[in-house]
Parts: structure tokens; sequence; C-alpha cells
């Protein structure tokens, strides 16, 4: 008899231009736990750039699935641009970070526990990018 391993706890890093829909944002997010075969209950909480912190489309996400959003400045998000599996010259210029959606999924993933890694690399739908970590 197989023992089930619990799913780990994921945390969402999202970025996305102003005014995206937060339909946009939960297709994103679902087609992502589908192709990758995770589940919505596993998610702890979502992450953006500070200066997304009031978009109404990242507020909305959140709420739909009452979890936190939670925002990094960019200083707090340049520790994690080794771990990057892509870097945006644009994402820079607009933020100052390399990568708003895999940065901020660090980041989150790294407030409960030392060592996150990106579970799914950054995943773009028109407006809006997202990333997935975990812990080791």
């Amino acid at each position: 008899m197989a023992i089930e391993q619990p799913m780990p706890a994921l945390y969402a890093g999202l970025g996305c231009r102003r005014g995206c829909p937060v339909d946009v944002l939960e297709a994103l997010l679902q087609d992502v736990l589908q192709v990758h075969g995770l589940d919505a209950t596993a998610l702890r909480g979502f992450a953006s750039i500070a200066g997304k912190a009031d978009e109404p489309g990242l507020q909305q996400l959140a709420a739909r699935h009452a979890l936190p959003l939670v925002v990094f400045t960019a200083e707090q998000l340049q520790a994690y641009a080794p771990q990057l599996s892509h870097r945006s010259a644009v994402a820079y210029a607009h933020s100052g970070c390399w990568g708003v959606a895999e940065s901020t999924a660090l980041a989150l993933a790294s407030l409960s526990h030392a060592s996150a890694i990106l579970k799914v690399t950054r995943q773009v739908r028109g407006p809006a990018t997202l990333a997935l970590a975990c812990v080791r």
C-alpha cells in the first residue's frame, strides 16, 4: 500500500500590467495548477511587488481564494535574482526587479522557510505573469 505524500505548500508570485482583470489572473492560475497537477488548496498566499499593492485584480484574486496578498519592495527582491529562470529588462525598467512573479513567489515562500525553490517558473498569459514557489 502506497503512502500518499502531503502536497507541499505553494506560494504564488504574480506580476501584471495595470488594470489586469481578475479573470485573467484566475485563468492563468487555474491553467498552471492543472498543467502541473497541483491543487489550489496547497496555496498559502499571493505575492507581488509593492507598486501593485493597490491593483484591483490582484486584491480580488486574493479575496476569492481567502488568502493574503503580500507585497515586497524591489530592494527586498534583489536577493532572489540568482534563482530566476528569466531576467526581464522590461520588468527591471518598470519595477527595479528582474522578475516580479518568480522573485515574489520565492520571497513569500522564504517567509515561512529559509530554502525556497521555484516549483513552476514564470508563466505568461497576456498582461499577467505567475510563478509558484515551495520550500524544500
